[in-house]
């Protein structure tokens, strides 16, 4: 995805507010070795942008003044209530240096499993998005967790999840395998199971 930006020499609470009266978004790129860059981006363009979900999870091309450069989105500030981006930040990526990302889950499948179609149950999913270390052309946009054979009372860890090559978890995420999905009957099914077993073990009269 390619972005475009500008550069900016002000900066300071006054300058950002008289970018954003203008329809500027401030923002920074850094990283790679080379000095931070003050730019200001289309708020428009950037707020739609964002609302897709690959804006997050992609190498995008920043171009400024020309010059393109590999990025990775950040960090945003968002207004508390107002529909307005306060600050964005990218960072350089190097192709040879291994990257750390927030990556999109995609549940594939999901209707279609034994848990819901023939178990009655209901998959939550604990995690959306799953932390990756990777060479940046190696970045997925997202990953697919297949669910044709879920069961009911199942539930699958980050370690299970089938990554593409050349991406692994984090160390932190190895260590720590959390649950990112499981099914479970809902609480009124289970409830209505145990009334049913009470009432087969009473006596008759």
């Amino acid at each position: 995805m390619k972005v475009v930006a500008f550069e900016r020499s002000q900066q300071g609470t006054g300058a950002s507010r008289r970018l954003r009266n203008a329809g500027k978004t401030p923002g920074i790129v850094y990283g790679a070795g080379t000095e931070p860059k003050l730019i200001e981006l289309d708020h428009n363009a950037l707020y739609h942008a964002l609302n897709k979900e690959a804006f997050h999870s992609s190498i995008l091309d920043l171009e400024i003044a020309g010059a393109t450069e590999q990025v990775l989105l950040r960090d945003v500030q968002y207004h508390p209530f107002r529909r307005l981006v306060l600050h964005v930040d990218f960072q350089r990526v190097d192709a040879k240096t291994k990257i750390t990302v927030k990556v999109p889950l995609h549940y594939m499948n999901q209707e279609g499993s034994p848990a819901v179609k023939l178990g009655g149950g209901v998959i939550t999913h604990v995690l959306n998005e799953i932390e990756v270390s990777c060479l940046p052309g190696n970045l997925p946009e997202f990953i697919e967790v297949n669910l044709a054979n879920f069961g009911l009372n199942q539930s699958l860890h980050a370690k299970d999840v089938k990554l593409p090559a050349g991406v692994e978890l984090t160390p932190h995420v190895e260590q720590e395998n959390p649950v990112i999905v499981s099914a479970t009957l809902p609480a009124g099914a289970v409830s209505d199971e145990a009334d049913e077993s009470s009432e087969g073990d009473t006596p008759a009269a």
